[in-house]
């Protein structure tokens, strides 16, 4: 089996419904919804989602991994929610939030402007 289809999805606080090849997920952040390939077999199992398939052939080996990350990534959307962290290096500038916002501090000038360069 595949590595990452084999493992089994927890489902936590969320509240998720199989219905044929049909996956609802239902959380504190939000309800997302997935159609699942036909190869493909979910179930519920002891709080778990269980990722299985027929075969194994390269086809649905991809399916079989695919489908268990987009599971997974749906629970933890639902429930969690998701985070960027944004990292910004250089000189010259700085950043400060405001509420949700990004605010650019200092000089900022287009790329490829060389007012303090002058060509010799």
């Amino acid at each position: 089996m595949s590595r990452i289809g084999k493992k089994p999805v927890p489902v936590g606080k969320a509240k998720v419904a199989v219905k044929d090849r049909h996956v609802t997920v239902d959380g504190p952040k939000g309800k997302l919804e997935l159609d699942v390939h036909p190869l493909i077999t979910v179930a519920l199992q002891d709080g778990n989602l269980v990722v299985t398939r027929p075969n194994d052939e390269k086809f649905s080996k991809s399916l079989h991994g695919l489908t268990r990350s987009l599971l997974a990534n749906m629970i933890q959307g639902a429930t969690e929610g998701y985070k960027k962290t944004l990292e910004i290096q250089g000189v010259g500038y700085k950043v400060e939030q405001k509420g949700k916002n990004l605010v650019l501090v200092g000089r900022v000038r287009p790329p490829g402007d060389d007012a303090d360069h002058p060509a010799t």
